[in-house]
């Protein structure tokens, strides 16, 4: 849900994995695994300054 709700993140982390737009909008669509990859985490713990058991705790990530 955060990387839905910033486009500046989802932009970053399209840059870090390489793909396009349409292929970022699927990855966001099936909640795909490829947005776990170590790229997009790093991206996703600067930006947001978040650990990576915040970023993989799906309760805690629906809350924010």
């Amino acid at each position: 849900m955060a990387i839905r709700g910033n486009s500046d993140l989802r932009h970053k982390i399209k840059d870090a994995l390489g793909i396009s737009n349409p292929t970022m909008t699927r990855l966001l669509k099936e909640n795909d695994d490829d947005l776990t990859k170590a790229a997009s985490l790093d991206v996703i713990r600067r930006e947001l300054n978040l650990t990576d058991e915040q970023i993989l705790d799906k309760e805690l990530v629906q809350q924010s």
